[in-house]
C-alpha cells in the first residue's frame, strides 16, 4: 500500500488554515485540516473557525475521502483562542456568543475525525481535540484547560462532554485546577488512542487511516453518527446555559477583563479582587440599611 503526496485543495484561498488530501492507490482518501497560526501556536480566532468549518465541510462531501484528520502546524496543536482576538469584545461575542461552536464541525462531520498532536493542546484547542472520534499524540504532546486561569467562559456540553471521555473525577479536575497534562497523563486518562514517538507519528496516522479505509465507509459513517447522537442528550449550546443564566453580563465583566489583561501583561491574574470589592459594597449596603 502506497499514499500519494499531500496537495492542497484548488478554490481553497484560506490565510489561517492549511486544507491538503491525500490518496491510497489501493483506493479512499484522507482530508487533513491544519491551524496555520504557528506564531501565535495555533490560537485560533473567528477567521481561522470559519475556514476550519468551510474544509470539513468540503472533505466532508467528497465521497472519496474516509478520514478527516485535525492538527497544527509547527510544533503544537493549538493554545484555544487567540486572548487578544478575545479581548477585542465584540469579535468574541460574534464567535463564541452567537457563533459555531468549533467542536459541532467535529461531531456534524459524517467521516471519522481524528486529532493528531504534537506539543501543546490547551483550552478550546483541548475540547476540540477531545472531540475528536479519535486522538493520536506524540510523546511531546502537552493536554489541559485554561478557562479558568484566564478567565476565559465555557460551560455545557463542551465541558460535560469531557466527563464522557475520560470519568467524572478526571473532568472536574481538569477544568476545575487547569493543570497540564503529559503526553502519558493523558494517554492514561483516556484522552489519548496511541501514544508515539514524534518523529514516528505521521507512519502511525498512516495506519490508522488505512484500517479505517479497509473498511465500509458508509458504515463507519453509521457508526460515527451512532456515537456522536449520545453528545446531544448533553446540555445544548457553549454559552446557551450556565454562562447566560448565571452570568448574563460575563463578556463585560470584570472577571474576564482581569483575566485577559493579566494574561497580555504576563503576569498572575487577581480574580479575588472583584469578589472583594463586591463584598464590600455589600457589607455597606447593609449597614447603610
Amino acid at each position: 500500500m502506497a499514499w500519494t503526496e499531500w496537495e492542497k485543495v484548488e478554490g481553497f484561498d484560506l490565510k489561517e488554515v492549511i486544507y491538503e488530501k491525500k490518496f491510497r492507490d489501493t483506493h479512499g482518501g484522507v482530508a487533513r485540516v491544519t491551524i496555520n497560526r504557528p506564531e501565535r501556536m495555533n490560537a485560533f480566532t473567528q477567521d481561522t473557525l470559519e475556514e476550519l468549518g468551510l474544509a470539513i465541510d468540503d472533505a466532508d462531501h467528497d465521497p472519496l475521502i474516509g478520514v478527516i484528520l485535525l492538527t497544527g502546524a509547527g510544533d503544537n496543536f493549538g493554545t484555544g483562542g487567540d486572548v487578544v482576538w478575545e479581548s477585542s469584545g465584540s469579535a468574541f461575542r460574534k464567535g463564541f456568543y452567537y457563533g459555531v461552536d468549533p467542536d459541532h464541525y467535529v461531531k456534524l462531520a459524517r467521516k471519522p475525525v481524528i486529532a493528531v498532536v504534537r506539543g501543546f493542546c490547551i483550552a478550546g484547542s483541548h475540547h476540540l481535540a477531545y472531540f475528536c472520534d479519535l486522538t493520536l499524540a506524540a510523546d511531546n504532546a502537552i493536554f489541559g484547560q485554561n478557562g479558568p486561569r484566564v478567565g476565559s467562559p465555557a460551560d455545557a456540553y463542551c465541558v460535560a462532554y469531557a466527563s464522557r471521555v475520560m470519568g467524572e473525577k478526571k473532568a472536574r479536575e481538569m477544568w476545575m485546577l487547569c493543570r497540564r497534562y503529559s503526553a502519558q497523563q493523558a494517554y492514561e486518562m483516556g484522552l489519548v488512542n496511541k501514544l508515539v514517538p514524534e518523529d514516528k507519528l505521521d507512519e502511525e496516522v498512516d495506519q490508522w487511516c488505512d484500517e479505517i479505509l479497509s473498511l465500509s465507509p458508509d458504515c463507519i459513517e453509521v457508526v460515527k453518527a451512532s456515537f456522536d447522537a449520545e453528545i446531544e442528550t448533553l446540555p445544548a449550546g457553549r454559552l446557551g446555559l450556565q454562562s447566560r443564566l448565571m452570568l448574563p453580563d460575563w463578556f463585560d465583566g470584570e472577571e474576564i477583563q482581569e483575566g485577559q489583561q493579566a494574561f497580555l501583561e504576563k503576569r498572575q491574574p487577581n480574580f479575588w479582587k472583584v469578589r472583594e470589592a463586591k463584598a464590600e459594597a455589600r457589607k455597606n449596603k447593609k449597614n447603610n440599611s
